[in-house]
């Protein structure tokens, strides 16, 4: 038996859980409004506000799971990657509570957090968990990667963005249509109201299985700035179809190299991962996508999909399991790959 406590401040979500044997026990998350109106995470904010709510939010994941401090077999925490402010809060915090109750530490990596999110059992009957090897569509506001999972511990990014992630793309193509932040569930709900293919948006040509996103956000912007010229209502005028659209080009560019993944790899197991795993349509493809391959498709609960301590704690079990346990002189990574 093995009771694990995650810490996960990559960002600006502090949050904490307790999983036992796999099975979560609590997961709390403090989220920090204070970014919205700036549309976007500041550092320096965001590292404060980790600092006022990670002792409240451990202690309630603890309270909440109906244990004691000293019942916490080991105590796993973000290391990287993120705003290293952020995971300073979080690794210190880790650090300190080791120390005051003779508690193991483990260092977990955020992107493979987030792909171990899949093994999260909401209870002891739950056995919707992924068969090794399977692939991964690793999907956030910072990544984008294709991700062959070997085992919790063997992971290979087999492709990857070579500039911006797709999330960010969402967001930044919503900042430029002055939508709120975050931009990409925002989209996801006016694109069910527009039409996806009234406008075309130039898809990147790059080699292998990498993506790139920074083209298409500047086309974007492009394509809107010369619009608004002839017709300086035109993005109120049609803010559905450009969602709709915008998003399927992103998506399709996603799916597009996911394919040739599958037909490299012949993997019949596939998930996705990350915030945007959200949204709906991507949900939606990857179903059809399975469905017309004979494919089995992994999404992970809503809860699961952004930033969030469970699959820290995840992670941090199966590391515990092969005790691969952190010093004390770690130090987190602000760039840290799988």
């Amino acid at each position: 038996m093995a009771i694990i406590l995650g810490i996960e401040s990559s960002c600006d979500d502090t949050s904490a859980a307790i999983i036992k044997d796999g099975v979560i026990l609590s997961n709390l998350i403090a989220n920090q409004s204070v970014h919205e109106e700036f549309g976007g995470v500041v550092p320096e904010l965001a590292s404060r506000a980790h600092q006022q709510n990670i002792i409240p939010v451990v202690d309630n994941a603890i309270k909440k799971a109906g244990i004691s401090v000293n019942e916490i077999d080991a105590i796993a925490f973000t290391r990287g990657p993120g705003l290293l402010g952020s995971l300073l809060v979080g690794t210190s915090f880790a650090k300190g509570l080791s120390v005051a109750n003779n508690i193991p530490l483990i260092e977990v990596n955020h992107l493979q957090a987030h792909v171990l999110a899949h093994f999260i059992k909401e209870n002891e009957q739950d056995t919707n968990q992924p068969e090794f090897p399977f692939l991964c569509l690793l999907v956030s506001g910072g990544h984008t990667e294709i991700v062959v999972v070997k085992s919790p511990t063997n992971m290979e990014v087999i492709g990857k963005t070579i500039d911006d992630a797709a999330g960010e793309a969402f967001d930044k193509c919503a900042k430029v249509m002055k939508l709120p932040y975050p931009g990409g569930p925002v989209i996801d709900k006016l694109a069910k109201l527009g039409d996806a293919n009234k406008f075309q948006f130039n898809k990147p040509k790059i080699k292998e299985l990498d993506y790139s996103f920074s083209g298409l956000k500047t086309s974007f912007l492009y394509f809107l700035r010369d619009r608004m010229k002839e017709n300086d209502k035109f993005i109120d005028e049609n803010i559905n179809d450009l969602s709709a659209s915008i998003q399927r080009t992103i998506i399709e560019i996603l799916l597009d190299k996911f394919k040739k993944a599958i037909k490299q790899t012949g993997i019949k197991q596939i998930a996705i991962a990350g915030g945007v795993s959200a949204n709906s349509e991507i949900k939606l493809q990857l179903e059809l996508l399975a469905k017309q391959q004979n494919l089995k498709l992994f999404v992970p609960s809503f809860g699961f999909t952004t930033d969030n301590a469970a699959m820290i704690a995840i992670s941090g079990y199966y590391k515990y399991l092969n005790k691969d346990f952190a010093d004390l002189d770690i130090v987190p990574q602000a760039r840290y790959t799988i």
